[in-house]
C-alpha cells in the first residue's frame, strides 16, 4: 500500500486487530522511507450493492456514513458512545446484508434504528422520531411520548 504523505512510499503493517465485532480489521502501516509517518488502514468485507428505496419511490445507493450521521444527530449530548453508535450501524448494515435482498424501503431501516435507539438513549430516540415521523403537531409528538412512556 502507498503512504499517503509520501505518495511513492511503500509501507510495512506494524499492528493488525480485528475491530468491529470481528467485521473490520484494523492495520497500523508505517511508510519505509525516511519520514516513518504512520496511518490507519481497515479492511472490510465488500458486499453487493444494496440499494434503498425513499418513499417516494427514489433509488439511491445506501450510505453506511449517511446512516451514522442520522444516528450521530440523534445521539448528540445524549451518553450514547462513539462506538455504541457504531456498534449499532454496524449491526442494522449487517443485518440488511444478511437478509440478502438487493433493494430495501427506507422506512424498514427508520425502524431498525428506532428500534434499537429506544432501548439505547430515550432522547435520542424521540429526536430520530421526531425527524424520522415528521411529526406534524404537538399531539402526534405527545403520542410517541407516551407510547415511551408505556414500554418503560
Amino acid at each position: 500500500m502507498k503512504c499517503p504523505k509520501t505518495p511513492f512510499g511503500e509501507t510495512k503493517v506494524v499492528e493488525s486487530r480485528v475491530v468491529d465485532g470481528g467485521r473490520a480489521v484494523r492495520r497500523r502501516r508505517e511508510c519505509l522511507d525516511k519520514s516513518g509517518h504512520r496511518f490507519t488502514t481497515y479492511e472490510r468485507i465488500e458486499h453487493p450493492n444494496l440499494v434503498i428505496v425513499k418513499n417516494n419511490g427514489d433509488r439511491q445507493p445506501f450510505n453506511r456514513a449517511k446512516l451514522l450521521m442520522g444516528v450521530q444527530r440523534a445521539c448528540e449530548k445524549t451518553s450514547v458512545t462513539a462506538s455504541q453508535m457504531e456498534e449499532l450501524v454496524s449491526d442494522i448494515e449487517e443485518q440488511l446484508y444478511v437478509a440478502g435482498n438487493k433493494e430495501v424501503k427506507a422506512r424498514k431501516v427508520g425502524e431498525m434504528v428506532m428500534e434499537r435507539l429506544a432501548k439505547l438513549n430515550d432522547v435520542a430516540y424521540v429526536r430520530f422520531a421526531s425527524v424520522y415521523r415528521r411529526f406534524k403537531d404537538i399531539k402526534s409528538f405527545e403520542k410517541e411520548l407516551n407510547k415511551l412512556k408505556k414500554q418503560h
